[in-house]
């Protein structure tokens, strides 16, 4: 992989990652709407929604990780 593709793989990564924390966030806002009107059962079911996308957040990050690793000061 020469540094033209790394660097877009690298973009196509960081933009999953940010559209994927603004999906959680908005999953946070609904959460804390339902738990500030007393409806802290649905908060709780509605903030869990946000787990597999922590999840999907986690790998990304780690394969930013890897590919800095990787080439190290390249970037």
């Amino acid at each position: 992989m020469d540094r033209s593709q790394r660097d877009a793989l690298l973009i196509t990564l960081v933009r999953d990652i940010r559209e994927r924390l603004d999906s959680a966030s908005s999953i946070g806002v609904a959460a804390q709407a339902c738990a500030d009107s007393g409806h802290l059962v649905k908060a709780i079911e509605i903030s869990l929604d946000v787990e597999q996308i922590l999840y999907e957040v986690t790998t990304l990050l780690n394969a930013v990780s890897l590919l800095h690793r990787v080439k190290g000061a390249d970037f």
